[in-house]
């Protein structure tokens, strides 16, 4: 069965008005529709950094016990926390490669990898 959630804990934590602390959450796979509507968001229009936070706040489906996870929230993360969820999104999202044998070069084991790190074709 694929797996369409993916647990996660921020490395901070997001500290709401009150001072609460939310750190555990849930990212969904994203679909087309969440990568392609932020971009007709005039935020995203003014300035294409700002992708990020829409693409983001449509992808958490949960943290702690906050009701919504808006763009507003988004924006409130720690630095550490945004680039946390960036990685997690393109982890998640990436498209597999094939498996391939490897030989590790110390110990001559065989093993299956798959396909590019993150970022490299």
């Amino acid at each position: 069965m694929l797996q369409t959630e993916y647990p996660f804990r921020l490395p901070k934590g997001y500290v709401d008005a009150d001072g609460n602390l939310h750190a555990d959450g849930v990212m969904r796979l994203a679909t087309a529709a969440d990568e392609l509507l932020p971009i007709k968001d005039p935020r995203v229009r003014q300035n294409e950094a700002y992708l990020s936070v829409i693409l983001l706040s449509r992808v958490v489906v949960r943290l702690g016990s906050l009701d919504m996870i808006t763009p507003k929230v988004i924006e409130g993360l720690f630095a550490a926390d945004f680039a946390y969820l960036q990685d997690l999104y393109q982890r998640i999202n990436q498209v597999e490669g094939e498996a391939h044998a490897v030989t590790c070069p110390k110990c001559g084991e065989v093993f299956e990898a798959g396909g590019p790190p993150l970022g490299e074709s």
